[in-house]
């Protein structure tokens, strides 16, 4: 008798721990793909950059697009991780004028980007548009013009990191804290910056990991980088030197740069 209402209590034990399981899976943010996730539009740097060194240039080409929307790094970044944990989108919903648009969008980026997920029934609902990278592009103006202002990004505290917390170790915590967020099913902004040389001083939103290649000694991880709307970027970290990496592109001469994470916390 006692044998037998150990096993039922058993499988009711597993049952119970399988309805956890579930419920916590389905509850899990779904992962970020960068063609659903991601502004349409893109930021542009105020200087241009030519092997790690600015300067100014006011004629454009295809490749290099013009300073119409500059210093938005960190506030599109901000915001692509708001609307992911804030937003909703029905696509068989009427569209919003743009007024109606607008509000919207400030309800987003107004809320503090380190609060919890909201529950689906609690979002923001923007309706008429299935993604964000889909909205952005059809209403790209009204985002560029209710995000925010990227002036400010220059007087966050936690930018005074770059100047006292450059060391190996601090670096090898932030990887720590990278990897972190994954597991929580988070993404994470990074501040980039070469202090003092300052050949870049940019923000990314590091979203998911690479599988890794027999032999490479090297973790690989993927990059929403708001200069670059056309394709995700790349990240590396190397546990021998205990240092990051960035890829080389116009606005950057790629390789070394320390890694500060923001939006974790207030004043962060």
């Amino acid at each position: 008798m006692f044998g037998t209402w150990g096993r039922l209590a058993g499988v009711g034990w597993l049952s119970a721990v399988a309805v956890i399981s579930a419920a916590s899976a389905s509850a899990a943010e779904p992962e970020f793909r960068f063609d659903c996730d991601t502004f349409a539009f893109q930021n542009a740097t105020v200087l241009k950059y030519q092997d790690g060194i600015a300067f100014f240039r006011p004629n454009s080409q295809a490749s290099d697009p013009a300073n119409s929307y500059t210093r938005r790094c960190f506030v599109m970044t901000r915001t692509a991780m708001q609307f992911r944990k804030f937003a909703r989108f029905n696509p068989h919903g009427v569209p919003l004028n743009d007024q109606e648009l607008a509000q919207r969008i400030r309800a987003v980026a107004r809320r503090a980007p380190w609060l919890e997920v909201l529950p689906e029934n609690q979002r923001i609902v923007f309706p008429g548009y299935s993604n964000l990278r889909e909205i952005s592009k059809a209403r790209t103006q009204v985002f560029e013009d209710n995000i925010g202002s990227g002036f400010m990004s220059y007087f966050r505290p936690s930018n005074i990191r770059m100047v006292f917390l450059e060391s190996k170790g601090y670096q090898e915590k932030t990887h720590q804290n990278l990897d972190a967020a994954f597991a929580r099913g988070d993404t994470f902004v990074a501040f980039l910056t070469t202090y003092p040389k300052m050949s870049i001083n940019h923000a990314v939103l590091i979203y998911g990991r690479k599988k890794s290649r027999p032999g490479d000694e090297l973790e690989h991880y993927f990059v929403y980088d708001p200069n670059h709307a056309e394709a995700p970027r790349e990240l590396t970290w190397s546990p021998r030197e205990g240092a990051f990496a960035y890829q080389k592109d116009i606005d950057f001469i790629g390789g070394f740069v320390r890694v500060y994470q923001s939006y974790d916390k207030p004043l962060q």
